[in-house]
């Protein structure tokens, strides 16, 4: 069964009528439970589940430090082109964006690599547009034998590929694989991309599997918050990751919460996650899924990203730029994919993280 199949079950399950109904009995049955079903997660979702916030955050955090213990990873971005041949109406980059587009070459990756390097971190996150052709795979097997020597742990989030590229990625260096599904409800992603690959529903979904078929051991999935209905993007995201999690025990699996920054094109969201409902969903996705690590990047402002370290989180993006050739050749001109909000340095936030009782991890892995 593919998680297509899986994902049939919900097609006209009525979550507003669900979560309406959910009572606080049955909340603080969930929470006594120490496997938590799908109807759990529910209940955990709703609204008058908001009454046992303080409840679900202190068992989120024993929950993540008994399976992580009192860490957080650090990673760092790193765009080398903004090219893209997809229509996404919420992304700076869309080809519709009459922007200076780039692509960086070898020996720009490696300055801008020399430089990420002095951050201390080991972890990197190499982005494109997707736009195959400007980036095809010679190019890409280039840039990660490079980053090779520079890095130990090299993730990709660029266009969805086939089983067999992300094996001849991996061989060549590649250990963890990023790829939103943006959102979940079928007709609100047709209304969101409009144009090229990226349109493609049933490919995209399946696009985190196949990368865990090829043996990647991190795969890390999401949606973007704002373009669906966010109780059941939530509910979606945590089901697509247990199945994940189940079917590729070998696959570390991981989970990200980004929230809609303002792009070049100034993309309106129709939906809101407010900080509240956010840590009361980041804490339900602990107590569901307590193997499953937890990203927040620099999309959200740096007092939040502090006060939500003890409550379920692993993995932190830190000293982020969201352009081309960010860190060594900015210009004025230059668009980036999306805003970021914590602009603090990569010493910076290990200071919070120290501070909050907790160690910033720089490197856990590396390629043998």
């Amino acid at each position: 069964m593919s998680f297509i199949d899986l994902l049939k079950r919900y097609e006209n399950f009525n979550f507003k009528e669900y979560i309406s109904k959910v009572t606080l009995e049955k909340v603080d049955n969930s929470l006594r439970k120490d496997k938590l079903t799908e109807n759990d997660l529910l209940n955990l979702l709703s609204p008058v589940a908001a009454e046992r916030i303080e409840e679900m955050a202190q068992l989120s955090h024993k929950k993540t430090v008994q399976y992580f213990g009192r860490t957080i990873s650090l990673y760092i971005p790193l765009y080398i082109s903004n090219y893209c041949s997809n229509e996404c109406t919420y992304c700076g980059f869309h080809a519709g964006n009459k922007m200076k587009r780039r692509k960086l070459s070898i020996e720009e990756i490696e300055i801008e690599a020399k430089e990420i390097a002095k951050t201390g971190i080991k972890h990197i996150l190499v982005l494109t547009g997707e736009a195959e052709k400007v980036t095809p795979m010679e190019y890409l097997v280039e840039v990660i034998e490079l980053l090779k020597k520079y890095f130990p742990s090299i993730s990709i989030e660029m266009f969805p590929m086939s089983v067999e590229d992300y094996t001849i990625l991996k061989e060549a260096g590649v250990d963890g694989l990023t790829v939103y599904q943006e959102v979940y409800n079928r007709d609100i992603y047709k209304e969101v991309h409009t144009f090229g690959r990226k349109s493609d529903y049933d490919f995209r979904i399946e696009t985190p599997e196949r990368g865990a078929k090829a043996g990647f051991r991190l795969v890390n999935i999401g949606p973007l918050y704002g373009l669906g209905e966010i109780a059941p993007e939530a509910f979606i995201t945590a089901v697509h990751a247990k199945y994940l999690d189940d079917k590729y025990p070998d696959t570390e699996i991981a989970v990200s919460f980004p929230r809609i920054n303002s792009a070049e094109n100034e993309f309106k969201q129709k939906y809101r996650l407010d900080d509240r409902t956010f840590v009361q969903y980041m804490t339900a996705f602990r107590l569901f899924l307590p193997r499953v690590g937890i990203n927040i990047s620099t999309r959200e402002k740096a007092e939040f990203r502090d006060n939500v370290i003890p409550l379920g989180v692993t993995r932190f993006s830190a000293g982020s730029r969201t352009e081309v050739g960010g860190y060594t050749d900015h210009h004025i001109d230059d668009v980036p994919q999306f805003d970021i909000s914590d602009t603090r340095t990569v010493a910076e936030t290990v200071k919070v993280i120290e501070e909050r009782g907790f160690q910033a991890v720089m490197k856990d892995w590396e390629l043998i």
